[in-house]
């Protein structure tokens, strides 16, 4: 069980990171978006 808990720790924190950084990556290409249609 003490094996599971730190492979998941382990797998389970980069997964999280990732998530976080790609919502991030997310927004701002969804407004750099929104300014280059305003430019039309």
């Amino acid at each position: 069980m003490e094996q599971w808990l730190s492979v998941i720790q382990d797998i389970g924190f980069p997964i999280f990171v990732s998530f976080y950084l790609m919502h991030r990556v997310e927004t701002k290409l969804e407004e750099i978006k929104n300014v280059l249609l305003s430019l039309n």
